[in-house]
Protein backbone atom coordinates (compact mmCIF):
# COMPACT_ATOMS: atom_id res chain seq x y z
CA UNK A 1 0.00 0.00 0.00
CA UNK A 2 2.74 2.31 1.05
CA UNK A 3 4.49 1.49 -2.42
CA UNK A 4 1.89 2.12 -4.05
CA UNK A 5 1.09 5.41 -2.80
CA UNK A 6 4.73 6.37 -3.01
CA UNK A 7 4.63 5.94 -6.71
CA UNK A 8 1.17 7.46 -7.17
CA UNK A 9 2.05 10.43 -4.82
CA UNK A 10 5.37 11.06 -6.27
CA UNK A 11 4.04 10.98 -10.27
CA UNK A 12 1.61 13.64 -8.82
CA UNK A 13 3.66 16.39 -7.44
CA UNK A 14 5.79 15.46 -10.38
CA UNK A 15 3.20 16.68 -13.11
CA UNK A 16 2.21 19.29 -11.25
CA UNK A 17 5.83 20.67 -10.34
CA UNK A 18 6.45 20.51 -13.82
CA UNK A 19 3.02 22.16 -14.90
CA UNK A 20 4.52 25.06 -12.37
CA UNK A 21 8.12 25.29 -14.00
CA UNK A 22 6.92 25.01 -17.52
CA UNK A 23 4.35 28.47 -16.68
CA UNK A 24 6.98 30.40 -15.11
CA UNK A 25 9.76 29.98 -17.49
CA UNK A 26 7.51 30.01 -20.81
CA UNK A 27 6.38 33.50 -19.10
CA UNK A 28 10.10 34.74 -19.13
CA UNK A 29 10.92 33.01 -22.27
CA UNK A 30 8.34 35.48 -24.06
CA UNK A 31 9.68 38.29 -22.11
CA UNK A 32 12.68 37.74 -23.76
CA UNK A 33 11.27 37.38 -27.53
CA UNK A 34 12.22 33.69 -27.81
CA UNK A 35 9.67 32.44 -30.98
CA UNK A 36 7.71 29.43 -29.44
CA UNK A 37 9.66 26.95 -31.78
CA UNK A 38 12.63 27.49 -29.18
CA UNK A 39 10.29 27.47 -26.08
CA UNK A 40 9.71 24.13 -27.05
CA UNK A 41 12.77 22.81 -27.52
CA UNK A 42 14.43 24.65 -24.57
CA UNK A 43 12.12 26.35 -21.70
CA UNK A 44 9.52 23.68 -22.14
CA UNK A 45 11.40 20.87 -23.29
CA UNK A 46 13.62 21.76 -19.93
CA UNK A 47 10.40 22.09 -17.72
CA UNK A 48 9.26 18.45 -18.62
CA UNK A 49 12.49 16.48 -18.77
CA UNK A 50 13.27 18.21 -14.81
CA UNK A 51 11.15 14.74 -13.57
CA UNK A 52 13.70 12.59 -15.63
CA UNK A 53 16.93 14.54 -14.48
CA UNK A 54 15.64 14.30 -10.40
CA UNK A 55 14.88 10.89 -10.97
CA UNK A 56 18.02 10.18 -12.51
CA UNK A 57 20.47 11.89 -10.21
CA UNK A 58 18.71 10.18 -6.95
CA UNK A 59 18.82 6.81 -8.37
CA UNK A 60 22.86 7.39 -9.58
CA UNK A 61 23.05 8.44 -5.74
CA UNK A 62 21.29 5.51 -4.50
CA UNK A 63 23.77 3.36 -6.38
CA UNK A 64 20.39 2.48 -8.72
CA UNK A 65 21.96 2.76 -12.22
CA UNK A 66 19.46 0.71 -13.94
CA UNK A 67 16.81 3.28 -13.01
CA UNK A 68 18.92 6.31 -13.80
CA UNK A 69 20.12 5.03 -17.10
CA UNK A 70 16.73 2.95 -17.71
CA UNK A 71 14.89 6.06 -16.75
CA UNK A 72 16.42 8.00 -19.86
CA UNK A 73 16.03 5.77 -22.37
CA UNK A 74 12.74 4.74 -21.58
CA UNK A 75 11.27 8.18 -21.50
CA UNK A 76 13.35 8.90 -24.92
CA UNK A 77 11.36 5.87 -26.37
CA UNK A 78 7.76 7.25 -24.63
CA UNK A 79 8.47 10.49 -25.84
CA UNK A 80 8.38 9.43 -29.55
CA UNK A 81 6.43 6.05 -29.59
CA UNK A 82 4.02 7.36 -26.94
CA UNK A 83 3.47 10.96 -26.38
CA UNK A 84 4.50 12.02 -30.17
CA UNK A 85 2.16 9.29 -31.61
CA UNK A 86 -0.33 10.06 -28.93
CA UNK A 87 -0.57 13.61 -30.14
CA UNK A 88 -0.49 13.27 -33.55
CA UNK A 89 -3.62 10.61 -33.23
CA UNK A 90 -5.50 13.57 -31.47
CA UNK A 91 -4.25 16.40 -34.20
CA UNK A 92 -2.17 15.86 -36.74
CA UNK A 93 1.67 18.19 -35.89
CA UNK A 94 2.59 20.47 -38.65
CA UNK A 95 6.69 20.54 -38.79
CA UNK A 96 8.68 23.33 -39.27
CA UNK A 97 11.32 22.98 -42.18
CA UNK A 98 14.13 24.16 -39.02
CA UNK A 99 13.30 21.24 -37.15
CA UNK A 100 13.57 18.26 -39.88
CA UNK A 101 16.91 19.98 -41.08
CA UNK A 102 18.28 20.70 -37.86
CA UNK A 103 16.53 19.66 -34.24
CA UNK A 104 15.99 16.02 -35.11
CA UNK A 105 19.00 14.90 -36.95
CA UNK A 106 20.61 16.38 -33.65
CA UNK A 107 18.27 14.09 -31.84
CA UNK A 108 19.77 11.18 -33.29
CA UNK A 109 23.67 12.47 -33.57
CA UNK A 110 23.05 12.49 -29.30
CA UNK A 111 21.43 9.26 -29.61
CA UNK A 112 24.52 7.90 -31.40
CA UNK A 113 26.74 9.55 -29.45
CA UNK A 114 25.20 8.61 -25.72
CA UNK A 115 25.54 4.33 -27.29
CA UNK A 116 29.31 5.44 -28.16
CA UNK A 117 30.13 6.68 -25.25
CA UNK A 118 28.37 3.54 -22.86
CA UNK A 119 30.44 0.83 -25.21
CA UNK A 120 32.70 0.81 -22.58
CA UNK A 121 30.27 -0.03 -19.83
CA UNK A 122 30.22 3.28 -18.36
CA UNK A 123 29.36 6.67 -18.44
CA UNK A 124 31.80 8.84 -16.60
CA UNK A 125 32.97 12.09 -15.37
CA UNK A 126 34.37 12.71 -18.57
CA UNK A 127 31.36 11.65 -20.50
CA UNK A 128 29.29 13.81 -18.51
CA UNK A 129 31.31 16.81 -19.18
CA UNK A 130 31.38 16.32 -22.94
CA UNK A 131 27.41 15.68 -22.85
CA UNK A 132 26.79 19.04 -20.51
CA UNK A 133 29.38 20.87 -22.79
CA UNK A 134 27.39 19.90 -25.84
CA UNK A 135 24.32 20.87 -24.93
CA UNK A 136 25.10 24.37 -23.77
CA UNK A 137 26.41 24.88 -27.21
CA UNK A 138 22.92 23.62 -28.34
CA UNK A 139 21.13 25.87 -25.86
CA UNK A 140 23.20 29.19 -26.90
CA UNK A 141 22.81 28.20 -30.55
CA UNK A 142 19.31 28.13 -30.55
CA UNK A 143 18.87 31.49 -28.06
CA UNK A 144 21.06 33.35 -30.89
CA UNK A 145 18.98 31.51 -34.35
CA UNK A 146 15.63 32.90 -32.19
CA UNK A 147 16.34 36.15 -32.29
CA UNK A 148 16.99 36.13 -35.95
CA UNK A 149 13.63 34.14 -36.66
CA UNK A 150 9.99 36.13 -36.54
CA UNK A 151 7.57 34.68 -34.18
CA UNK A 152 4.58 33.77 -35.78
CA UNK A 153 2.72 31.68 -33.56
CA UNK A 154 0.92 32.69 -29.81
CA UNK A 155 1.76 31.10 -26.87
CA UNK A 156 -0.49 30.95 -24.15
CA UNK A 157 2.50 31.81 -20.96
CA UNK A 158 2.03 32.17 -17.41
CA UNK A 159 1.60 34.69 -14.65
CA UNK A 160 2.89 38.14 -16.21
CA UNK A 161 4.39 39.30 -13.16
CA UNK A 162 8.25 38.13 -13.26
CA UNK A 163 8.52 37.95 -9.61
CA UNK A 164 5.21 35.62 -9.67
CA UNK A 165 6.93 34.06 -12.84
CA UNK A 166 10.28 33.14 -10.87
CA UNK A 167 7.90 31.90 -7.74
CA UNK A 168 6.22 29.04 -10.42
CA UNK A 169 9.77 28.45 -11.08
CA UNK A 170 10.90 27.94 -7.71
CA UNK A 171 8.02 25.89 -6.83
CA UNK A 172 7.92 23.94 -9.24
CA UNK A 173 11.66 23.00 -9.27
CA UNK A 174 11.25 22.26 -5.40
CA UNK A 175 7.84 19.75 -6.26
CA UNK A 176 10.13 18.05 -8.85
CA UNK A 177 12.88 17.17 -6.45
CA UNK A 178 10.22 15.80 -3.99
CA UNK A 179 8.39 13.71 -6.02
CA UNK A 180 11.04 12.57 -8.14
CA UNK A 181 12.66 11.09 -4.82
CA UNK A 182 8.88 9.57 -3.67
CA UNK A 183 8.82 8.16 -7.31
CA UNK A 184 12.30 6.45 -7.05
CA UNK A 185 11.94 5.31 -3.69
CA UNK A 186 8.25 3.73 -4.51
CA UNK A 187 9.55 1.74 -8.02
CA UNK A 188 12.92 0.18 -6.08
CA UNK A 189 10.45 -0.93 -3.68
CA UNK A 190 8.27 -1.85 -6.48
CA UNK A 191 10.90 -4.10 -8.53
CA UNK A 192 12.24 -5.53 -5.22
CA UNK A 193 8.81 -6.92 -4.26
CA UNK A 194 8.09 -8.71 -7.65
CA UNK A 195 11.46 -9.56 -8.11
CA UNK A 196 12.07 -7.40 -11.40
CA UNK A 197 15.45 -5.99 -12.25
CA UNK A 198 15.72 -2.14 -12.10
CA UNK A 199 16.37 -1.79 -15.64
CA UNK A 200 12.95 -2.61 -16.40
CA UNK A 201 11.10 -0.99 -13.87
CA UNK A 202 13.41 2.30 -15.01
CA UNK A 203 12.47 1.21 -18.68
CA UNK A 204 9.09 1.38 -18.25
CA UNK A 205 7.08 2.72 -15.30
CA UNK A 206 9.38 5.17 -13.92
CA UNK A 207 9.93 6.29 -17.76
CA UNK A 208 6.45 6.48 -18.40
CA UNK A 209 5.59 8.67 -15.32
CA UNK A 210 8.34 10.79 -15.69
CA UNK A 211 7.45 11.50 -19.58
CA UNK A 212 3.71 12.41 -18.35
CA UNK A 213 4.57 16.33 -18.60
CA UNK A 214 5.65 15.79 -21.60
CA UNK A 215 2.41 13.56 -22.92
CA UNK A 216 -0.08 16.62 -20.98
CA UNK A 217 2.03 19.60 -22.59
CA UNK A 218 2.26 18.48 -26.58
CA UNK A 219 -1.38 17.38 -26.59
CA UNK A 220 -2.65 20.67 -25.34
CA UNK A 221 -0.26 22.10 -27.21
CA UNK A 222 -1.59 20.42 -30.12
CA UNK A 223 -5.50 20.83 -29.01
CA UNK A 224 -4.58 24.70 -28.77
CA UNK A 225 -2.87 24.75 -32.64
CA UNK A 226 0.51 25.01 -31.22
CA UNK A 227 2.37 22.62 -33.23
CA UNK A 228 5.60 24.05 -32.84
CA UNK A 229 5.53 23.75 -28.60
CA UNK A 230 4.44 19.96 -29.66
CA UNK A 231 7.06 18.81 -31.88
CA UNK A 232 9.15 20.95 -29.81
CA UNK A 233 8.92 19.66 -26.55
CA UNK A 234 9.03 16.08 -27.78
CA UNK A 235 12.79 16.46 -29.14
CA UNK A 236 13.72 18.93 -26.96
CA UNK A 237 12.94 16.60 -24.05
CA UNK A 238 15.33 13.99 -26.10
CA UNK A 239 17.76 16.11 -26.71
CA UNK A 240 17.88 17.34 -22.91
CA UNK A 241 17.64 13.51 -21.36
CA UNK A 242 20.80 12.84 -22.80
CA UNK A 243 22.86 15.24 -23.39
CA UNK A 244 21.10 17.28 -19.90
CA UNK A 245 20.16 14.44 -17.67
CA UNK A 246 22.94 11.90 -18.62
CA UNK A 247 25.17 14.73 -18.25
CA UNK A 248 24.68 15.75 -15.28
CA UNK A 249 23.87 12.55 -13.60
CA UNK A 250 27.46 10.87 -14.71
CA UNK A 251 29.02 14.29 -13.39
CA UNK A 252 27.51 13.74 -9.90
CA UNK A 253 28.36 9.85 -10.12
CA UNK A 254 29.44 7.42 -13.01
CA UNK A 255 26.44 5.38 -14.39
CA UNK A 256 26.42 1.75 -15.33
CA UNK A 257 25.18 0.16 -18.32
CA UNK A 258 25.22 -3.27 -16.64
CA UNK A 259 21.99 -5.25 -17.38
CA UNK A 260 21.16 -2.94 -20.21
CA UNK A 261 20.54 -4.73 -23.76
CA UNK A 262 21.88 -3.43 -27.56
CA UNK A 263 17.86 -4.24 -28.34
CA UNK A 264 16.88 -1.10 -25.97
CA UNK A 265 19.47 1.36 -27.31
CA UNK A 266 18.62 0.43 -31.25
CA UNK A 267 14.62 0.40 -30.88
CA UNK A 268 15.99 4.36 -28.76
CA UNK A 269 17.71 4.96 -32.13
CA UNK A 270 15.37 3.75 -34.57
CA UNK A 271 12.85 6.06 -33.14
CA UNK A 272 14.79 9.29 -33.43
CA UNK A 273 15.70 7.98 -37.09
CA UNK A 274 12.03 7.29 -37.96
CA UNK A 275 10.11 10.50 -37.42
CA UNK A 276 12.84 12.07 -39.81
CA UNK A 277 11.04 10.67 -43.22
CA UNK A 278 7.79 10.82 -41.19
CA UNK A 279 8.24 14.56 -40.17
CA UNK A 280 10.02 15.61 -44.05
CA UNK A 281 6.95 14.11 -45.48
CA UNK A 282 4.38 17.18 -46.15
CA UNK A 283 6.19 18.89 -42.94
CA UNK A 284 3.92 16.87 -40.87
CA UNK A 285 3.19 13.77 -38.29
CA UNK A 286 -0.31 12.35 -39.09
CA UNK A 287 -2.69 9.83 -37.76
CA UNK A 288 -1.01 6.72 -40.06
CA UNK A 289 2.23 8.36 -39.06
CA UNK A 290 1.02 8.45 -35.23
CA UNK A 291 -0.16 4.56 -35.29
CA UNK A 292 2.92 2.74 -36.31
CA UNK A 293 4.69 5.06 -33.63
CA UNK A 294 2.11 3.62 -31.28
CA UNK A 295 2.04 -0.03 -32.73
CA UNK A 296 5.71 0.12 -32.52
CA UNK A 297 5.73 1.58 -28.72
CA UNK A 298 3.24 -1.33 -27.65
CA UNK A 299 5.29 -4.06 -28.92
CA UNK A 300 8.37 -2.93 -27.40
CA UNK A 301 6.33 -2.65 -24.10
CA UNK A 302 5.47 -6.43 -24.77
CA UNK A 303 8.79 -7.68 -25.06
CA UNK A 304 9.51 -5.89 -21.87
CA UNK A 305 6.98 -7.38 -20.35
CA UNK A 306 7.91 -10.94 -21.31
CA UNK A 307 11.27 -10.11 -19.69
CA UNK A 308 9.77 -9.22 -16.69
CA UNK A 309 7.94 -12.09 -16.44
CA UNK A 310 10.51 -14.17 -17.10
CA UNK A 311 12.55 -12.86 -14.19
CA UNK A 312 9.73 -12.98 -11.77
CA UNK A 313 9.90 -16.55 -12.40
CA UNK A 314 13.31 -17.20 -11.58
Amino acid sequence: MLITLSIIGGFIILTLGAEALVRGASAIALRLGITPLIIGLTIVAFGTSAPELAVSVKSALAGNSGIALGNVIGSNIANIGLILAITALIRPIQVQSQVVKRDIPLMILASILFWGLLLDGELSLIDGVVLLSLLVGYLTFSYISSKNSKNEEEIEAGPNNPLLSGLFILVGISMLVGGGILFVNGAVDLAKTFGVSEVIIGLTIVAIGTSMPELVTSVIAALKGQSDIAIGNVVGSNLFNILGILGVTAIVHPVSSLGFQPFDFMVMLALAIVILPFAWTGLRIGRREGSVLLLTYLGYMGYLINQASAQALV
